[in-house]
């Protein structure tokens, strides 16, 4: 590298361990910061060498990006943005860090995904799905899908790997020019593609499939597909996929996964022993035991994630809660998108900073419910056992930082 990136490796490194070191958190921001302003294409001068995956989309990248990673290591180091620090100032601090591996497996923020795919000239980009999120300043989908599209067009060389059941990523992939790897997950959050992207006609679906009524567009045949408790993959053949992680979303996080580490030629059989070693993905999915009570936390960040944390949770006492940070984005009117109808059979309490909007939601569904103003009261107020924690971004952060603390 050049000696001015060296020089910012150097103090991104520095920094962010200082910052580890003061308990201000992992260092991935600050570190990648400095870097940057040292050097604005640092992250260019990291990347070379290395083949690249990207992973992006709405839900799930996070836990995909640790699967992919860990599937990859099967043939080498990797650097990976491992806390979710999802931008270039996070991609920077996790390759400087790294040091020389010749693999990297990024977590990108949908926003900066074109940014990063011309910093970093990925070996293949993985596009998982598109759902409303953040809704005072994140773009509409459709939006969203066209900066996707227009990004891959100028990359003829990158690899896609590309959900097949969501037609927003389907008609961005598709616009690339590229030889496209399709797969699919499943997906039951079908509220942002009624329409279609090309044409404006509404968009049937029926027995797995979805076309629209008024162009071409339609659900691609997937090369690997979540079947049973396993995964098909593009020769045909079916691996049976053992996760530590709940639920059937992650058994499609798992099949895009190894969807990704095909790409680095790695085989499904040799892929799944390392996927089976992931418990926790920064925080979530961890269980941590307090008071005679097993809490595992769950994170649910937009109508469509929340739907699948109804789905992982088992039947037990459940806490909700609802923060409206800069972080999770200030608007809350979301919470009329989610159907909280699966919780009526079970014991139901809320908290967090806009405890009173979910009260409102909830008495809507007709949800019996309590309010407790803080995590002792809730652990106080179910038996030992199963308590089920499910939170958006920064009541999520709020809770683990509790619990840590404690124990």
């Amino acid at each position: 590298m050049p000696l001015r990136a060296k020089v910012a490796t150097s103090v991104s490194k520095t920094a962010a361990a200082l910052s580890r070191a003061a308990g201000r958190g992992d260092g991935s921001v600050i570190g990648g910061w400095l870097g940057l302003k040292i050097d604005p294409d640092l992250l260019a001068h990291l990347a070379s060498g290395r083949a690249v995956a990207l992973i992006s989309g709405t839900n799930g990248k996070t836990t995909t990006t640790r699967l992919a990673a860990a599937a990859v290591s099967h043939i080498g180091r990797v650097a990976t943005n491992s806390f979710g620090a999802n931008m270039p100032t996070g991609h920077t601090s996790a390759l400087a860090k790294a040091g020389t591996t010749p693999f990297a497996v990024l977590e990108v923020d949908e926003h900066y995904l074109a940014r990063v795919i011309d910093a970093t000239n990925p070996r293949v980009v993985a596009l998982l799905n598109l759902s409303r999120d953040q809704l005072d300043r994140a773009k509409e989908v459709a939006m969203m899908a066209q900066l996707w599209r227009d990004a891959l067009a100028g990359h003829p060389e990158v690899r896609v790997v590309a959900n097949a059941d969501d037609p927003m990523v389907v008609w961005a992939a598709e616009g690339s020019g590229q030889q496209v790897t399709w797969f699919s997950a499943g997906q039951r959050w079908h509220d942002d593609s009624f329409v279609c992207p090309q044409s404006g006609h509404p968009i049937e679906r029926g027995n797995g499939d979805w076309w629209c009524t008024g162009c071409p567009l339609r659900r691609p045949r997937p090369h690997w597909r979540v079947e049973d408790e396993g995964v098909v993959d593009s020769r045909g053949d079916w691996h049976l996929v053992k996760l530590q992680l709940p639920g059937q979303v992650n058994l499609g996080n798992a099949a895009t996964a190894l969807a990704v580490a095909a790409e680095f030629g790695v085989r499904p059989i040799e892929a799944l022993p390392h996927l089976a070693t992931v418990a926790s993905v920064a925080g979530r999915y961890a269980q941590v035991d307090r008071d005679g009570r097993n809490v595992r936390l769950l994170l649910a960040k937009n109508p469509a994630s929340w739907l699948e944390a109804f789905d992982m949770a088992e039947q037990a006492p459940t806490l909700l809660s609802v923060n409206a940070r800069d972080p999770d984005g200030l608007d809350t009117s979301w919470l009329y998108d989610v159907n909280f109808a699966p919780l009526r059979d079970r014991p139901v309490l809320i908290t967090g900073d806009r405890a009173l909007d979910l009260a409102v939601r909830l008495e809507v569904n007709g949800v019996p419910f309590r309010h407790v103003r803080t995590f002792d009261e809730a652990i106080q107020a179910v038996p030992p056992g199963r308590l089920e924690v499910i939170a958006n971004y920064t009541a999520f952060q709020d809770i683990r930082a509790e619990l840590d603390r404690v124990n």
